[in-house]
């Protein structure tokens, strides 16, 4: 895959809509297919690898892991590594990621109101 160009038309028109309209940027830190799934199932509390795989089947583990790290990176899920044996490993959700509770509960109610 080549590299995105940061200069070109389309990356320069991407950085401003995301800096200009919030819910442009909400949606890069949430958005796509699988994030919202892992925020939801984290709002429940702190949750192992296994257990999040568990909970969305369908996700690759590829996949898995990578959104786990693209949402550590901007701060709202949290990796808590234990220092026993075998290594334990647990996710959860940190302030921000909390604050998106209301967000992800009314998706629920409007997705159950008019889901067609």
């Amino acid at each position: 895959m080549a590299p995105i160009k940061k200069s070109s038309t389309n990356q320069l028109n991407k950085q401003e809509a995301i800096a200009e309209c919030p819910v442009s940027f909400t949606l890069t830190k949430i958005g796509g297919r699988w994030k919202p799934i892992i925020i939801f199932n984290l709002l429940d509390g702190a949750k192992r690898y296994g257990e999040l795989k568990r909970a969305i089947p369908t996700i690759t583990e590829k996949m898995l892991i990578q959104h786990l790290k693209e949402l550590e990176a901007d701060k709202l899920i949290q990796r808590i590594a234990k220092p026993v044996i075998p290594p334990h490993v647990e996710y959860s959700l940190t302030e921000a990621g909390i604050a998106l509770s209301p967000v992800m509960r009314s998706m629920v109610e409007w997705a159950a109101k008019y889901n067609v």
